[in-house]
């Protein structure tokens, strides 16, 4: 991890639309992948702490499963109320067939 990024899954392991949970220490990672690409949010809604993977995802919006906010997988912005807080994001990159997630 000398260059502040960590492997937390393999490319093929996450199906296109597909979310996939990591954990790095103790922080639970949503990993994403949309059109492609891979996006990375701490797997928690702001609103009230629940898991964002277990939401539903449409292209780049996901969806909290309790109440309904909805959040950029590509930002964390935040699309949709009762979420006021964006969701912290981490930047991902891919060497060979691994998938990475920045980590300080």
């Amino acid at each position: 991890m000398s260059d502040g990024f960590v492997t937390v899954a393999r490319v093929g392991e996450i199906p296109p639309g597909g979310v996939k949970v990591v954990r790095v220490e103790d922080q639970a990672i949503a990993l994403f992948h949309v059109d492609g690409e891979y996006f990375a949010l701490e797997d928690v809604c702001t609103h009230d702490g629940g898991p964002l993977a277990e939401g539903s995802l449409a292209d780049h919006v996901i969806e909290c499963p309790r109440h309904g906010a909805r959040f950029d997988v590509r930002t964390g912005a935040v699309l949709r109320f009762p979420a006021t807080a964006p969701v912290p994001t981490y930047a991902v990159k891919i060497e060979g067939d691994a998938i990475k997630v920045g980590w300080a």
